[in-house]
């Protein structure tokens, strides 16, 4: 099976990705694109109207762990071992949540992840992330 079918079918059947409406917009060799649209269920302040942190944070993890699983090194599947995310701004209340994540390097038992979240403004991210997930024996 092929990289980044392997990818999309692993987040697919995560059922938070489909609770939350993660999308693939884009996903290949070491990088993957996610949206996740706005969903008033997905509000923690409901005077701003701002999606809660926390679902930024499961579509920035999603986006990372398939840009890991779709890199061509890496023999297969993957979980976090860390991920740092810092929030840069608010997201725009009515806005879809976009991130993309790269895999910029494999060892033989780490990935290492760079990733950002966006809404409609891309001049000023809405978190950006970095992260480590598992690998399983790089050759």
């Amino acid at each position: 099976m092929d990289k980044v079918r392997m990818a999309r079918q692993f987040t697919e059947a995560i059922p938070h990705a489909k609770a939350l409406g993660m999308q693939f917009t884009d996903i290949g060799d070491g990088t993957a694109e996610m949206r996740m649209p706005y969903d008033e269920r997905f509000v923690g302040d409901p005077e701003t109207r701002v999606i809660h942190g926390g679902a930024v944070y499961a579509l920035l993890d999603t986006t990372c762990g398939a840009a890991v699983i779709s890199h061509p090194a890496n023999p297969g599947a993957t979980a976090t071992i860390g991920l740092r995310i810092d929030y840069m701004r608010a997201a725009t209340p009515g806005q879809a949540i976009r991130t993309r994540a790269t895999c910029y390097h494999l060892t033989r038992t780490v990935a290492f992840v760079r990733a950002e979240a966006l809404d409609d403004d891309d001049e000023n991210p809405v978190a950006t992330a970095t992260g480590t997930f598992t690998v399983e024996g790089v050759k």
